[in-house]
């Protein structure tokens, strides 16, 4: 199976492809990584170095990639930060040259926006961009909480409200979401809710809330889910692999008293989890 993953990218740490692309490739999928930003570290350590590549930049990657005559064997295209519109739309042109040369592909967007205790941390106009453009357009999209009440434009917390944005995300075009680091009114605090959801129904995976702030989860836990439903389809069944190699490379890492994510040390979590979570409809 080959995935395009169009991502901003880091060379020391993880974050963007460089949390993405290992996991795909640890379950043995083939990854094509165009990165959107090349950046020395996580910008969230303060000081950085390195550039941001604009759309065309990304079009032109793409399009040697399809001289190569291989975008038919393309399963999917998972996308992520959007440094810009103009790399948004070189987003949007990749996934659909990608399903007119395989109509079965599907596209996985995390829209990027912010996050709960932060806020909106992304260029004005991206955040409009996810919500009006990008999102209509995705098959399968992974926002955390703070991204699902801003793309659906109100508070979820209790389980009505949930189910309520869930459908509202539905009628925007997307057939899958998948809601990370979930904090409902049921939620335990010592927890974090991770639901999945299709117009069928809705399920809901509980893991234990640890004490650590790790870059790059995000990118990982879209991969890993993306990767699942590629592969049988099953929602519930992805929503709770994700969950399990999740949890047990975050408690590495906790372990480990890092702050980059554990991969390559606890790799074999993506593909034998040493926990498993149980995955339940969601009320």
């Amino acid at each position: 199976m080959n995935i395009l993953s169009i991502q901003s990218h880091v060379a020391f740490g993880h974050a963007g492809n460089a949390a993405a692309v290992f996991p795909m490739q640890r379950l043995g999928v083939e990854v094509w990584p165009v990165h959107t930003v090349q950046f020395s570290n996580h910008t969230g350590y303060g000081a950085w170095k390195g550039r941001v590549f604009d759309g065309p930049a990304i079009e032109e990657i793409v399009e040697g990639i399809a001289d190569r005559g291989v975008l038919g064997t393309c399963a999917g295209v998972l996308s992520g930060y959007m440094g810009s519109s103009d790399i948004g739309n070189a987003v949007l042109g990749a996934a659909h040259r990608v399903r007119i040369a395989n109509p079965k592909a599907l596209w996985c967007c995390d829209p990027v926006i912010g996050d709960v205790g932060r806020g909106i941390f992304v260029r004005p106009g991206i955040p409009e961009f996810l919500r009006d453009v990008a999102v209509p357009q995705a098959d399968i999209v992974t926002p955390n909480h703070f991204e699902l009440e801003f793309l659906t434009g109100a508070p979820a917390r209790s389980a009505a409200d949930l189910r309520r944005a869930l459908a509202a995300l539905h009628a925007m075009g997307p057939r899958i979401v998948l809601a990370t680091s979930v904090l409902a009114e049921d939620t335990p605090a010592d927890a974090l809710d991770m639901i999945a959801s299709t117009p069928e129904g809705a399920w809901r995976v509980r893991i234990p809330q640890l004490e650590l702030n790790a870059n790059g989860t995000g990118d990982m836990v879209a991969a890993l889910f993306f990767v699942h439903v590629l592969r049988d389809g099953d929602v519930a069944r992805a929503l709770g692999r994700a969950a399990a190699s999740v949890h047990g490379v975050l408690q590495a890492t906790l372990d480990a008293g890092t702050r980059e994510i554990r991969l390559i040390a606890a790799q074999d979590e993506f593909v034998r989890p040493s926990h498993d979570f149980a995955v339940e409809a969601l009320a």
